[in-house]
């Protein structure tokens, strides 16, 4: 039997979603023109799919701190800091991010997937235990693995199930690592945090937060749930990326630990990777002070997703639970979520398709994401896309009635 062979299912199941002819899953943009616009198959469209929570990607500070980088110290490193050495901008970066965190160790990685590969792996190994949400990013799950740790699950936001993990564990609770996230990338829903908290203090374990798309969302200075939950203090260890609110792309852990700053001696995905572009530094580290300066981008950023999540719940989508950047139309079938994902690109708006079973308990999404750079006419076309192609749900919903 061929290694390829098993890709033929895979195959099958692929030509089977894409008998129609719509294929989601190669989509090209054309052009960028802002934050929320781009134009796709030929057109305007308005995107409300890429994580650009606070819109910054087009932000002149940000454009030119980088385009001042990369005239200055070239358009690469070429190699890992362990090898070629760091530049010096990477080391002002991490204490940025220290500094933001009001943490004193901070390490940086090339992308957030890598961040979360790299700490996992380097925290828990042979002879240790990971608890993880079921729920978890795939960056999770492969950085569970690299480590050697066992892994366990337990259900997705269910202390009571965490609770009594831990308790079986008995003396090894001491030598396991809890890891959630700030808020699910999938349905928009937050860990219960300040429970999961006393969990973890009440069995010794250890807590890593992701809080990839939390940062720069919740709390007071935008550092995430744990600052929202006042829990900072609580938690060993954040990751998060880059790539959402601060508009560009890369990863990071914090921690209080002085160990953390061990993990550059230990983490395969730091070691062995080549460091982030002196471009993506420098206009991260701007866009790290524009969070902590313009708290007010957060607050547009929650009441656009106010109104969009009160525009698509009146139509009849059922949503998830949360009112958040995140917001997930929950659809009956695979087809349908394909064909309203087709109908909402046709007039001009763009939004995540996500079908099992990269989706939690099999459902298929339409999900959203908003910005604070969305204007509440966007919005307002976006409802409107949204109602349109809603008929299919109504006529399923009929059919199951009779």
């Amino acid at each position: 039997m061929s290694l390829f062979e098993k890709f033929r299912p895979i195959q099958q199941a692929r030509e089977d979603l894409l008998a129609n002819g719509i294929n989601p899953f190669h989509l090209t943009i054309e052009k960028i023109l802002s934050p929320t616009e781009a134009v796709i198959n030929g057109h305007p469209t308005i995107l409300v799919g890429t994580n650009n929570y606070l819109g910054l990607t087009f932000h002149p500070d940000c454009i030119q701190a980088s385009q001042e980088a990369l005239a200055r110290e070239g358009t690469g490193t070429t190699g890992s800091r362990m090898a070629n050495g760091s530049f010096s901008s990477h080391g002002d970066l991490e204490r940025a991010i220290a500094d933001f965190y009001g943490v004193p160790f901070a390490v940086v990685f090339s992308t957030g997937y890598q961040a979360n590969l790299g700490v996992l792996s380097a925290l828990a190994g042979p002879g240790d235990t990971i608890l993880m949400d079921g729920d978890s990013h795939a960056s999770i799950y492969d950085g569970c693995r690299l480590g050697g740790a066992e892994v366990l699950r337990f259900k997705h936001n269910d202390v009571t199930d965490l609770d009594k993990k831990l308790r079986r564990l008995g003396d090894r609770s001491r030598r396991t690592l809890i890891i959630v996230e700030g808020i699910y990338s999938m349905l928009g829903d937050r860990a219960p945090l300040k429970d999961i908290v006393e969990v973890k203090k009440k069995y010794g374990a250890t807590l890593v937060v992701d809080e990839a798309h939390s940062l720069g969302v919740l709390g007071e200075r935008g550092r995430g749930l744990a600052e929202e939950d006042g829990v900072e203090q609580d938690v060993d260890c954040i990751v998060g990326t880059f790539s959402k609110s601060l508009g560009s792309t890369g990863g990071f852990g914090i921690s209080i630990h002085p160990e953390f700053e061990l993990i550059r001696y230990t983490s395969r995905p730091y070691i062995f990777t080549a460091s982030p572009c002196p471009s993506v530094i420098a206009s991260t580290k701007v866009a790290l002070r524009i969070i902590r300066e313009t708290p007010q981008l957060r607050q547009q950023l929650w009441e656009n997703s106010q109104q969009l999540y009160a525009g698509l719940t009146k139509i009849g989508y059922t949503l998830g639970a949360e009112v958040g950047p995140i917001i997930a139309a929950m659809i009956p079938s695979k087809e349908q979520a394909l064909a309203m994902w087709q109908g909402l690109l046709e007039q001009g708006i763009y939004v995540n398709l996500m079908i099992p079973p990269a989706t939690p308990n099999g459902e298929s999404l339409l999900r959203c994401s908003v910005s604070a750079a969305h204007t509440p006419k966007q919005l307002e076309t976006i409802i409107e896309s949204f109602a349109n192609v809603y008929s299919p749900l109504k006529e399923h919903a009929a059919s199951l009635s009779t």
